[in-house]
């Protein structure tokens, strides 16, 4: 009797197990500890979603332009300052080449950057960190007793004028910037990669990508951060947009408008370069805008 009992009880333990294993979980109301967004993680502590972070906030960071001037930058007579935000325009007629602005305020290594930055046109250009000095790259001359290839004659600009020629690259040496870019252009088209100006390397991290280098091989994509499509409409035509570097050690994040656009992680030792100058660059013909330049130093 005794043992039927038992049996009977052990069955009845099992159905009731089995019955309650498959019922879901009471979901406790909506404040408690272990609502949806919060719970009980180990030693008893509660999780949240972070906050998001205020584009605008400024404290602990360091304004690098006034508004007003050109005050604490170096460049040609192509840059100026209107309505608040520095500004540049090349055109068919006159156009800039390759120009830059370059910040006076020394070298960063670590930090965070922010500004704003608005493009018409089909100009290109894009923010220099990280960067030097030097001279232009020098093109390989032809071998010797073979002729030197005539360019082709150039169409006249749109309005019938013929085209200008930019200013001759030696008068711009003392700005010329080589280095690490964060990339934006008016047609969206490269805004947010990772390129690198007269190194060789060129574009490294396209955008939607992240990237690792290592010395001796070619750069490998470790991910992508979403479909090109998502990834083309973070940015604003004609409008302003939001840019965000983080540069920590040899990983360099690139946000527009709050989103990942790219990321570089550097490990080419013979490549990669720790702290360097902050500028702007602008090739390519239309106007570019920039303004509320902040700068955050991290060490």
């Amino acid at each position: 009797m005794i043992g039927r009992l038992t049996q009977a009880v052990v069955i009845g333990l099992i159905a009731g197990a089995t019955i309650y294993a498959q019922q879901p979980p009471a979901q406790p109301p909506q404040g408690q500890p272990g609502a949806q967004g919060q719970g009980r993680g180990r030693g008893g502590g509660g999780f949240r979603q972070p906050d998001p972070i205020d584009f605008q906030e400024h404290e602990g960071w360091v304004s690098l332009f006034d508004g007003q001037s050109l005050k604490g930058w170096s460049g040609d007579n192509n840059w100026k300052v209107e309505d608040g935000a520095i500004t540049i325009e090349s055109t068919c007629e006159k156009p800039t080449g390759t120009v830059y602005l370059v910040w006076q305020g020394g070298e960063a290594s670590d930090f965070e950057l922010k500004m704003e930055m608005k493009g018409t046109g089909s100009i290109n250009g894009g923010v220099q960190y990280r960067g030097w000095i030097a001279p232009r790259p020098q093109r390989t001359p032809p071998p010797a007793g073979a002729a030197a290839a005539q360019p082709p004659q150039p169409a006249p600009c749109p309005s019938g004028a013929p085209r200008g020629t930019p200013p001759d690259p030696k008068t711009e040496e003392q700005w010329n910037m080589w280095g690490a870019q964060y990339d934006f252009d008016a047609g969206n088209r490269y805004t947010g990669q990772f390129y690198e100006q007269s190194t060789g390397r060129g574009i490294v991290a396209w955008k939607g990508q992240v990237v690792r280098t290592e010395q001796g091989k070619n750069p490998r994509l470790l991910a992508t951060l979403g479909e090109p499509a998502v990834i083309d409409s973070y940015y604003k035509k004609d409008d302003w947009n939001e840019l965000h570097i983080i540069a920590i050690g040899n990983q360099m994040t690139h946000l527009l408008n709050g989103h990942a656009l790219s990321i570089l992680i550097d490990e080419d030792a013979s490549k990669a370069r720790k702290s360097g100058i902050i500028g702007l660059e602008v090739e390519a013909t239309g106007k570019l805008f920039v303004k509320n330049i902040w700068l955050k130093k991290l060490q």
